[in-house]
Order: C-alpha cells, then sequence, then structure tokens
C-alpha cells in the first residue's frame, strides 16, 4: 500500500442516507484532528456540498467526484486514498469496480454488504490480487457481521484463555433488537434474488454456511431455520433474520485464522423467543414474518429520524459451549439502532482501525475479526457505543 496517498479514509456515497451519517460522524470524532485526513466522494458536487454544510464540516473539507459505472474516477479516487469507505450498494450492481480498483491500487477497503454470493465472486475475482498489491480489503463492516463476527471472537479468545481451548460450538442468541433494517438491506435482498435467476449457480452459495470458507467445508451445522427450543437457555428461539450471512463470516473467519476455533467448529445464529408456551406461540409467529417485507420499508437512500436511531438498540448473547457441560457467556451491546446509527459509526472505524492500527496486515480480502479482532473491539467500545462483556453469573 502506498502510505503517501493524501486521504486516510474516503467516505464513497457520503449524501446517501448511511453516508451522510458516516460523514457526520467523522465529524463528531475527527473533524479537525490532523491525525485522520479524510474526504468525502458522490456523483453531485452540489449534493456533497450540501452534505458538508449540513453535519458542519469544515469548509475545506474536500470532495470528490466520482461514479460507479465510471472506471476512471474510481481509479482517480482509490490512487489518493489508504482506505476506501464505501455506501453505495447494493454491492452486486455497484461495488465490483471498486473492489478491483482498490485491490489493483493496493488500497484498503471497508463496506457493510451483507451479501454473500456477490462476496464470493469477489473473492474469486481478487484476492490474489489485493494480496499482490497489499490492499486489505474488508467485508461486512456493519451489523452484518460486526458485533457477530466480533462477539464469536471475543468469546472463542475468553474460552482458549479459561480453558486453554476454544469451544467447538458457539451459539447467538439475539435477546433484543430495537430499530429498522435499512434501505440498503431490502435493495440488496431483491438484487441477490434477481442475481439468482442469472446464476443460479450462486444458490449453493447461499445454502452452504461455509462457501466463504475457501475449499474448507466443516462440520453439519445446527438447522436454524425453524422454531427450536434451546434447552440451555431454557428458551424457544426463532430464525433471525441476519444469519444466513453472519454464519458464513464467522466461519470465513475461522478459516482465515487457521481454524482457531477449531476445523470441528459449529455455530448458529438465532433469536430468543422466550419461556414456554408462550415462547413456543412467540417462535413460531417470529418464523412467519418477514422483517424485510411491506409497504412501509425505507427505500435506499432514506431511513429513520434522529430520535428513532438513538432510541435503538440491541443486545446480543453468545454462549461457547465446551465438551465438558461448562458453557461461558457472553454480551454484545449497541447503543443506537442497528441499521443505521450504529452501523454508521461500525464502519467509521474499521477504515480508521485499518488505516492506523494495522500495519502489520498483508493484503487480501477479509472479515473483521481476523483482520481487525482485538485492535477493532477496543475501537468500538471507546467511541462507537458497543460493549464487550463475559458474563459472570
Amino acid at each position: 500500500m502506498n502510505n503517501d496517498n493524501k486521504f486516510d479514509v474516503v467516505i464513497y456515497g457520503a449524501t446517501g442516507f448511511t453516508g451522510k451519517l458516516v460523514a457526520e460522524y467523522m465529524v463528531s470524532q475527527y473533524g479537525h484532528n490532523q491525525d485522520i485526513t479524510w474526504a468525502m466522494a458522490g456523483r453531485n458536487i452540489n449534493k456533497l456540498e450540501k452534505v458538508r454544510d449540513e453535519i458542519g464540516a469544515h469548509e475545506e473539507t474536500p470532495l470528490l467526484i466520482v461514479d460507479s459505472e465510471d472506471k476512471e474516477s474510481l481509479n482517480a479516487m482509490t490512487v489518493q486514498a489508504k482506505c476506501i469507505l464505501t455506501t453505495v450498494g447494493p454491492y452486486q450492481l455497484y461495488g465490483s469496480d471498486l473492489v478491483k480498483s482498490c485491490a489493483e491500487a493496493g488500497t484498503d477497503y471497508v463496506d457493510l454488504t451483507g451479501e454473500p454470493g456477490w462476496m464470493y465472486e469477489m473473492i474469486e475475482e481478487n484476492e490474489k490480487l489485493a494480496k499482490e498489491s497489499g490492499a486489505r480489503i474488508v467485508f461486512s463492516c456493519g451489523f452484518d457481521s460486526i458485533p457477530f463476527d466480533l462477539g464469536v471472537f471475543f468469546i472463542q479468545e475468553a474460552a482458549k484463555e479459561k480453558y486453554g481451548k476454544p469451544a467447538p460450538h458457539v451459539r447467538g442468541r439475539v435477546r433484543a433488537m430495537n430499530g429498522e433494517f435499512s434501505g440498503g438491506t431490502v435493495a440488496s435482498l431483491s438484487a441477490t434474488m434477481s442475481t439468482l435467476k442469472e446464476k443460479p449457480e450462486l444458490i449453493s452459495v447461499l445454502v452452504n454456511p461455509f462457501s466463504l470458507s475457501g475449499d474448507f467445508q466443516g462440520p453439519d451445522q445446527l438447522d436454524d431455520s425453524k422454531p427450536l427450543f434451546d434447552e440451555k437457555l431454557d428458551m424457544w428461539v426463532a430464525p433471525f433474520i441476519m444469519a444466513s450471512i453472519n454464519t458464513k463470516n464467522v466461519h470465513r473467519s475461522n478459516a482465515l485464522m487457521g481454524h482457531s476455533y477449531g476445523e470441528d467448529f459449529c455455530y448458529d445464529e438465532m433469536s430468543i423467543a422466550g419461556p414456554g408456551e408462550e415462547g413456543k406461540a412467540a417462535a413460531e409467529f417470529m418464523a412467519t414474518i418477514n422483517p424485510l417485507a411491506g409497504e412501509d420499508m425505507p427505500a435506499p437512500g432514506e431511513g429513520p429520524s434522529k430520535d428513532s436511531r438513538e432510541n435503538g438498540n440491541y443486545d446480543v448473547l453468545f454462549c461457547a459451549d465446551m465438551p465438558d457441560g461448562e458453557t461461558l457467556k457472553a454480551t454484545v451491546t449497541g447503543d443506537m439502532d442497528p441499521g443505521y446509527g450504529s452501523t454508521s459509526k461500525m464502519i467509521a472505524e474499521s477504515a480508521v482501525c485499518l488505516v492506523k492500527d494495522c500495519d502489520g496486515l498483508e493484503g487480501g480480502i477479509y472479515t473483521p475479526a481476523p483482520s481487525m479482532g482485538q485492535k477493532l473491539i477496543k475501537r468500538l467500545i471507546a467511541k462507537a457505543g458497543l460493549t464487550f462483556t463475559l458474563d459472570t453469573v
């Protein structure tokens, strides 16, 4: 990577709803910090100037005109930056040329993708190039999948410290999730469905929990597509909409870290519905609803009010089950809604972490845990409103 690049971070898509939140966060945390140089990029200079003024950014904040369909403008951006932070999705529609440009230029990259078919293709097409150039490309640096990927990493580190070995099975259990899904998430799901009609071979990628783990195929995983009774929690649990991407990222992290969780590692992720017959009924109901359906879902570029974002939160329990029957538990929480408020802070800190804290990390295509791990956890706790705590009871 060329460390003489003009900007540490370029926020690409800064005029979109989430991109603007990222830029606003950068102003609040690093606005006048000479240690972090950053710029905003998008298609329309007038919109960029408007966002700059609305978020209170310095009038000299650099603004770059970039269009996802113009490869020359993408290349002109990537050669100026140490890291591109992109919120321009769905990534399978607008992100492929940018990933390639970063991989060629040796420029770091972070995004919010939860699109496993596209991720699979990008790994196939660009991993060798990124390794050669030194580009560190990190997918899924928002709600999918940082709290889950780093939550598993956090509890496995604790298990190794306490027991001398990782847990062969970790259960992710969503206790609370208050807030809206982003319009980008909805659009990504729609784009994925359209892509499958053109590329039916990607169906196997979507159904295989190890599809992002290279050639490795691990053990059969728990079927988390239907309500279950979690005996250890004495609770009914229901399918969790983000599990299909988060589980793939967790298994990719394990593979990239030399299977530090073990080659027999199992991970499942579900929402807690409650105990008894009421819990069972709630789980069965939760399994029938699609939180990404409905006429009132936001469109890309739209999102909830500031009050709604600040009143949101999430709480995820991780249970590391050891062979002797012992279970170690940890909790990850976020202090804003997952789809917008917390996500914008997580991706911003991911970009800064890559640039400032990860000098020794080689080029490649990563998930958050193997690329940044404890360094990012430390930043998220200090700045982004997340907690990572071991349960002592």
